[in-house]
């Protein structure tokens, strides 16, 4: 009765990865010294009466390490995009030149620097929270198996398996965030 019992680790696996990519997300929108297309993709703008991202509105480039421009498709919208931007909390100032808008990208300082690791470390013990609900899941899952019947091996088999699927994750997940920090604090 209790052989037919599979914990569906692909769908493990594929809800823990679906968490390091919304890792990699938040920490793309991070800023850092250097100009990055990305920290734009959390900021919205009010365009047509819908809330649309800004790379929906015009092209997003990266010209040089320290600037990021905008070319705003319809003359109508640089305003709008403009101010989605000071809005924003990136703390950039939009300068406008015709339908581009320039975000030249300030040199951090220590202080913010210390700030923005500081977020990092949220944005990744979010992530290691995600996972650890997967795991809670998965042995929920696996106790139900062993309230219809399966064995205390294949109970202790199965945990160790999704116990192994969560310490690679969240070794992943603080690899990725020390990277970044170390991007962050780097002058």
């Amino acid at each position: 009765m209790s052989d037919d019992f599979i914990l569906d680790t692909d769908d493990i696996q594929r809800r823990m990865d679906g968490g390091m990519s919304a890792l990699r997300a938040e920490f793309a929108s991070l800023r850092t010294g250097r100009a990055s297309g990305s920290m734009l993709e959390p900021v919205m703008v009010d365009a047509y009466g819908a809330m649309t991202p800004i790379n929906q509105v015009g092209t997003v480039n990266v010209p040089e390490p320290r600037m990021v421009t905008i070319n705003v498709w319809d003359k109508g919208l640089v305003g709008k995009v403009e101010k989605a931007i000071r809005e924003s909390g990136l703390g950039i100032n939009p300068q406008l030149n015709g339908t581009i808008i320039m975000l030249p990208i300030p040199e951090l300082n220590e202080e913010r620097r210390r700030e923005l690791t500081k977020v990092a470390g949220q944005y990744a013990e979010n992530a290691r929270i995600s996972v650890r609900n997967i795991r809670r899941d998965a042995m929920d899952q696996i106790k139900k198996g062993k309230a219809d019947g399966m064995s205390e091996d294949d109970e202790k088999l199965w945990q160790d398996e999704v116990q192994e699927m969560v310490d690679a994750q969240i070794k992943a997940i603080d690899a990725a965030l020390e990277s970044k920090q170390e991007e962050i604090m780097q002058v």
